[in-house]
């Protein structure tokens, strides 16, 4: 029998049904705490899943401004046994001094203070982009990322997130927050110079103004979501020129803010 991927285990439970305890078994998901260091110095510790670890310290660094660009990062290097990750890069990086260091929750996205969630909105220019989506393919997309959530289904104890365009799924990732799997997807693309001003990012959880930050940083003109936006993500999204789709379900789906962009 093939050893369980790191991101859950099994094990014996005890299930309650119809008046008696029987025994059972369930895939538990796994969740780590990833210590970042940056240039030898700490930066954050991350609550995530066991996997991705390259993608999640570049995407992480990317969303908060930390590099601009690929060739920022000299080097990635993890000690996975202590929970260690180190990023050097090729300059110093004059924002650490702004940045707040803090722990960052696996469910409830990270703790910050209301004067650094201004300053990240006023980092951030609209998303110039020209290209449009057809409501067709965002249902077969948001589908896809449905059938590929593996780890969600076994588990249910997991967050969904996928980068994409007409084509398909073109980088997926699954963690237990939110957070963490888009900085996993976007330090995918970050990592390998994919341009992303004419792809979507495909989300299962709640579109938070945080995430839409993290798309507007990139250039994503679209966010498509299973689940619904906050009232400051729809917000922003009006600001930054990003299309919110929302409750992507079945045949259906809710469009908050920059309707041009998809194709009817």
């Amino acid at each position: 029998m093939a050893p369980l991927p790191p991101v859950y285990q099994k094990r014996d439970i005890m299930i309650y049904k119809q008046g008696a305890l029987e025994c059972g078994s369930a895939s538990i998901v796994s969740e780590i705490p990833l210590t970042v260091y940056l240039n030898d110095t700490e930066l954050a510790t991350l609550i995530c899943s066991p996997t991705g670890y390259k993608e999640l310290a570049a995407g992480f660094l990317l969303s908060e401004g930390l590099v601009q660009d690929p060739s920022d990062i000299k080097d990635i290097s993890i000690h996975e046994d202590d929970g260690l990750l180190w990023v050097e890069t090729s300059s110093p990086v004059p924002q650490m001094e702004n940045f707040l260091k803090r722990q960052i929750a696996s469910c409830c996205g990270k703790g910050r203070s209301s004067l650094y969630f201004v300053n990240d909105a006023r980092q951030l220019q609209p998303v110039r982009s020209t290209s449009k989506f057809t409501a067709a393919d965002i249902l077969r997309l948001i589908s896809m990322l449905e059938e590929n959530s593996g780890t969600f289904r076994r588990t249910g104890g997991v967050h969904g997130a996928a980068l994409a365009d007409s084509t398909g799924l073109l980088a997926m990732f699954e963690d237990i927050g939110r957070h963490n799997a888009v900085d996993k997807v976007l330090g995918y693309a970050f990592i390998n110079n994919m341009i992303t001003s004419d792809k979507l990012m495909l989300l299962s959880g709640r579109v938070s103004s945080e995430i839409l930050i993290k798309a507007a940083r990139v250039g994503l003109p679209l966010v498509v979501s299973r689940s619904a936006p906050t009232l400051l993500a729809v917000e922003l999204a009006e600001q930054f020129g990003i299309t919110i789709v929302g409750f992507a379900r079945g045949q259906q789906f809710s469009i908050y803010s920059h309707t041009e962009k998809v194709i009817t």
